[in-house]
């Protein structure tokens, strides 16, 4: 994150398609994102870990929580649950989470990309398994309403 934050220069692609030398101001505000691994790291105590380990290497406490991955046991099906958590914590007063991932397509689920195109169902991951849309679209309704003014105010 200081590497990010500070002006320096890269390898990329400029805006012709060519690979090139490029050059960033930096970015003052990257953030650790918390995934999982061999186990979910969203709790409570993990995310208290992770600012404590973030302040000791002077660094601003800067979180987001990806709702899939290990953070759902890889069952897509569990996001729901991890964000509900992650907003609980918001709404309990921790400032440092400042956004959280989920894993969304139109369809839920996934499949594989090696079949068939005829065989494969349009909106549906061929990476990830995902929820669907209307799943989506409750669970960001509901965050919506449980944090209304609550993000306002943090800023504030």
């Amino acid at each position: 994150m200081r590497a990010a934050a500070q002006p320096h220069r890269f390898v990329g692609i400029n805006q012709a398609g060519q690979v090139a030398l490029l050059q960033t101001q930096g970015n003052p505000d990257g953030h650790v994102i918390l995934r999982g691994g061999k186990a979910p790291n969203y709790s409570p105590a993990d995310v208290a870990q992770c600012e404590k380990e973030m302040e000791q290497a002077g660094l601003r406490p800067s979180l987001m929580v990806d709702c899939s991955h290990g953070n759902s046991n890889k069952d897509y099906r569990r996001q729901p649950a991890v964000a509900e958590s992650v907003v609980a914590q918001i709404k309990d007063g921790n400032r440092s989470i400042i956004g959280l991932m989920i894993e969304s397509n139109i369809h839920e689920g996934n499949q594989s990309s090696e079949q068939p195109r005829s065989e494969m169902k349009y909106g549906v991951s061929v990476t990830d398994a995902c929820i669907s849309w209307e799943m989506t679209d409750a669970l960001l309704r509901e965050i919506h309403q449980d944090l209304n003014g609550l993000l306002t105010a943090r800023v504030a």
